[in-house]
């Protein structure tokens, strides 16, 4: 198989499409990021990297918490706009008509219309140059009931979805079952 190179660039997929929550200045607000990923299990953390200039991160520094909200493919448009507009410009919990709650983090605003939500508190934030990870310990999740099968998430139930880069610059749907995890590579044992 040929093979071509392509400097260094951050390809690794799937790219799950999150809206990331924060109260900036008492007011809560949410931005679409993609660099997103479990960093440890026990405690459990999650990372994500943000620009530092984006004004959901100036909210996560203020209050060391922050929200990480799955979206179904229900609310593949309000994702999106999160994405492109700035919350110092607009209210986007009005424009997208989201119901917030809180949990355990009084300062990281959930989204009730969000199948998943996790709350995070901040425990490292790195300057890694073109963005800042964020590194934060999952304190609560809460999951709507009806994505729940024998009472665990159910991933065909949540419905999320994958951001995909140029070119095709997209969102994605999760495809179709191709094995069972931690079964089927067990015929090549030898």
């Amino acid at each position: 198989m040929a093979k071509i190179t392509l400097n260094s660039k951050p390809l690794i997929y799937p790219m799950p499409a999150l809206l990331v929550g924060a109260n900036v200045d008492g007011k809560p607000d949410f931005m679409t990021a993609a660099w997103c990923g479990i960093v440890n299990g026990r405690p459990p953390m999650l990372s994500v990297s943000l620009q530092p200039h984006r004004h959901t991160l100036k909210g996560i520094q203020q209050n060391q918490v922050f929200s990480v909200n799955v979206p179904s493919i229900d609310l593949v448009k309000e994702t999106d706009y999160c994405g492109i507009i700035s919350g110092r410009k607009t209210d986007k919990v009005a424009d997208c008509k989201f119901d917030i709650f809180y949990g355990k983090q009084e300062q990281a605003p959930l989204i009730d219309q969000c199948p998943v939500n996790l709350e995070c508190r901040v425990v490292h934030m790195l300057n890694l140059g073109s963005h800042s990870m964020v590194v934060g310990q999952i304190e609560e999740v809460h999951i709507t009931e009806s994505c729940l099968t024998n009472g665990e998430p159910d991933v065909d139930k949540i419905r999320p979805f994958l951001f995909v880069i140029d070119p095709a610059s997209e969102y994605r749907q999760f495809g179709a079952s191709i094995g069972r995890a931690f079964s089927i590579g067990k015929p090549m044992k030898s």
